[in-house]
């Protein structure tokens, strides 16, 4: 899945401001518990400012597509949104989804505060709705734990950290660097994270998460070849694949305990 969504350069730009806060934010108001893992991740963004970052951003991603109007799939992707966000950890987003006429796209996005899409591409992949609370949930867990804004706050610490440090003329290295040994490993762990959230909130909310390791075999099976994963933002299928079923046991006890199938 593309992660946390195209939030567009501009929107970071707008909020580079925000950058201050790393000197004025007291640490401990910034730190949080993320939900379901409990890490404790940095952000010196809100859930407000997520909600008002992604509004802004939704329309332009959203003013080119075809967007799906009615019909059975429709319902479905949203059915399955409404049931996720039933049994999130939301503070107060916006949630919202649409369904994108794109089958040549086997992908989903979702924006800090809730603005999520779904291509109709990767409906065949998903088989039903319970891969599609797979990928949902995916996104979900993007949402709630902020990764988009945490890697805003992150970028912004780097640059800062760059400006700070005189490297002179190895400041492309150090930024390259930075990008494969910092933030590309740390773009993986929020995905796996990701991963995890939405296990268990597709588990709460009624679906199988033995679906989960399943729906990824298909992604294995419909793609292409990947790259080698310490040059990817993405862990690889098979390290996803072997992660979720090491998760199943507490995400099966979560779906157990709330009574199975809906």
């Amino acid at each position: 899945m593309s992660g946390t969504g195209p939030v567009s350069r501009g929107a970071v730009a707008r909020r580079a401001a925000g950058g201050l806060a790393l000197a004025l934010v007291p640490l401990a108001g910034a730190c949080q518990a993320t939900p379901v893992t409990g890490r404790t991740s940095f952000n010196v963004f809100t859930p407000a400012d997520d909600v008002q970052l992604g509004a802004e951003a939704y329309g332009e991603i959203l003013a080119g597509a075809r967007i799906v109007p009615a019909g059975a799939e429709k319902e479905m992707v949203e059915r399955v949104m409404g049931r996720l966000v039933a049994v999130a950890d939301d503070p107060g987003y916006a949630w919202e989804v649409r369904l994108i006429d794109d089958g040549a796209t086997a992908n989903a996005f979702a924006l800090p505060g809730g603005k999520m899409a779904v291509y109709s591409g990767i409906l065949p992949i998903c088989g039903g709705e319970e891969g599609l609370a797979v990928v949902m949930g995916h996104e979900i867990g993007h949402v709630v734990a902020q990764h988009g804004t945490e890697r805003m706050t992150r970028e912004l610490g780097v640059e800062l950290a760059l400006g700070l440090l005189e490297v002179g003329d190895y400041a492309e290295l150090a930024r390259v660097g930075m990008e494969y040994f910092v933030t590309r490993p740390f773009s993986r762990a929020n995905e796996a994270e990701a991963d995890h959230i939405g296990l268990i909130y597709m588990a709460r909310a009624g679906y199988d998460p033995r679906a989960a390791p399943s729906f990824w075999e298909r992604m294995v099976a419909a793609g292409g070849a990947e790259p080698p994963e310490f040059l990817s933002t993405h862990p690889s299928h098979e390290t996803r694949i072997q992660n979720l079923q090491d998760l199943l046991p507490e995400a099966i006890a979560e779906y157990e305990g709330r009574g199975g199938p809906r």
